[in-house]
């Protein structure tokens, strides 16, 4: 208990400041002072993640199906958004004194120049007979006992001051008409806390804020981008992908036969029965000997959900449909599902097998039903088979391949893993998983994953697309 309340704290606070982050660079930054704008990004950037809590919290609690669609699509589709704007505004980082650099070329290009340059004086006129680097003395005064109210008044002025002409009084040039010296004039200081005109580079905006827009605009718009980007291809249905893999064990006449292998399906509150429907009709247009549904086939109890579920019973494959569960089944009732997927025409492979021309198919439970006394039994799906056959063995998680490689499988087909579905996260299940998509071999055992066909938690895929797999399975003695 300690362990997950200290998990819990840890989450919390990460989330926190990562909010505070984003609340700091998007809005605090990009605003001039408080005000309506201000006010709506703060609010946005508290109530959005109370709604990502509500999402899961509802999903967990059973509560009614129409509430959880109410929170799932914008708390999960925020949870996407915050993760690539955090990556964006610290990508942003390095990005801003650059931009500061360039800002301070830009303007010292435009400062004036020559010798009526704002951070000039004029010389005095050579009548006076006084040099024009005449220095103080050690009194203060000028050399030649000038008083400063009248011999430098730029210094009294301070750099940055403007000149103007004025008469000395009494006094003519040499041509008989009255000298003038050059007098400057200061300009205002700038009101308290407002920038001066070089820290501004257009509009009265000052820098700060113009690179924090330029930043906060370029980061959100990249967000939004890439967000909207990943909930595209889910939304649109998985790609179909085809692998051959060749078995040793394989008879001759099984040689060609095609698994359409489809896992991590994923109906919820975000994907429903027209998500079923197009991956049917995909998986239909493949023409498959045989369909693998390896796991993950909802988020959901079967009252809120089987009628999404129904278009899986126009499934059309020469040798049937076969399902085994995942880790999700569990947290939605298995033993529910697995009756309802029987109801709808697919046989469910719960440590079972049979006997397919040219190879036996196994299938086994996911690990996540030992919590409930179920879990996979390799024994009992394969202890007492003929291991001349060619066997391939349907389990969700890939993890359970050394087991699989014990027992004399040739070909895991699984799921689970969504290849990361949001990267960077695909180096985190990539460390988590045996293999994270794809063919690999293990001894005499290859292992086969999907990315799966949907999405958990956000409906957003950047980096791992999804897919069904169509894998052919070649004979080496054809």
């Amino acid at each position: 208990m300690l362990v997950v309340l200290l998990v819990i704290a840890v989450v919390v606070t990460l989330l926190v400041t990562v909010h505070w982050y984003v609340w700091r660079r998007l809005v605090r930054d990009t605003t001039a002072g408080p005000g309506a704008a201000r006010r709506a990004g703060t609010a946005a950037v508290v109530v959005l993640p109370l709604l990502t809590v509500g999402a899961f919290v509802s999903s967990r609690a059973d509560a009614p199906f129409w509430l959880q669609q109410t929170f799932a699509w914008p708390g999960y589709l925020w949870l996407a958004v915050l993760l690539y704007l955090t990556l964006a505004l610290v990508a942003g980082e390095a990005v801003r004194p650059l931009l500061r650099r360039a800002l301070d070329r830009r303007a010292a290009a435009r400062a004036p120049r020559g010798p009526a340059s704002a951070d000039r004086v004029t010389d005095a006129s050579p009548a006076s007979g006084v040099p024009a680097d005449a220095a103080p003395d050690a009194d203060g005064q000028p050399a030649g006992g000038i008083p400063p109210a009248a011999a430098s008044p730029a210094t009294a002025a301070g750099p940055g001051a403007t000149t103007t002409a004025v008469a000395a009084p009494g006094e003519e040039s040499p041509g008989g008409t009255a000298r003038t010296d050059r007098v400057p004039v200061p300009d205002a200081p700038p009101p308290p806390g407002v920038p001066s005109a070089v820290e501004r580079p257009s509009g009265g905006m000052s820098r700060r804020l113009f690179v924090s827009r330029i930043v906060g605009g370029a980061a959100a718009a990249a967000a939004a981008g890439t967000v909207g980007h990943g909930t595209y291809g889910v939304l649109r249905g998985p790609s179909v992908k085809r692998v051959t893999v060749p078995l040793a064990k394989l008879a001759r006449g099984a040689h060609g036969y095609r698994i359409a292998v489809v896992s991590d399906i994923h109906l919820g509150p975000v994907l429903g029965r027209a998500h079923t429907q197009r991956i049917v009709d995909a998986i239909n247009a493949t023409q498959p000997d045989l369909v693998a549904v390896v796991g993950d086939l909802v988020d959901g109890s079967v009252a809120d959900l089987g009628s999404a579920a129904e278009p899986l019973a126009r499934l059309r494959a020469r040798d049937g449909s076969f399902f085994v569960t995942g880790n999700h089944e569990y947290f939605s009732g298995a033993d529910a599902w697995v009756d309802h997927v029987r109801e709808l025409g697919l046989t469910p492979l719960r440590n079972d097998r049979v006997e397919i021309a040219g190879f036996d198919l196994a299938g086994v439970d996911d690990v996540a039903g030992e919590r409930e006394g179920q879990g996979p039994d390799f024994a009992r799906a394969l202890g007492d088979r003929d291991r001349s056959r060619a066997a391939v063995l349907l389990a969700h998680q890939p993890v359970v391949i050394h087991e699989a490689v014990r027992h004399g499988v040739d070909l895991q087909l699984s799921g689970h893993t969504h290849g990361g579905q949001l990267w960077p996260a695909n180096y985190i299940a990539d460390m988590a998983n045996p293999t994270l998509a794809g063919l690999e071999r293990y001894g005499d055992t290859q292992l086969f994953v999907s990315r799966g066909a949907g999405a958990w938690g956000p409906p957003v895929r950047v980096g791992a697309p999804s897919d069904i797999t169509v894998v052919e399975l070649a004979s080496r003695d054809t």
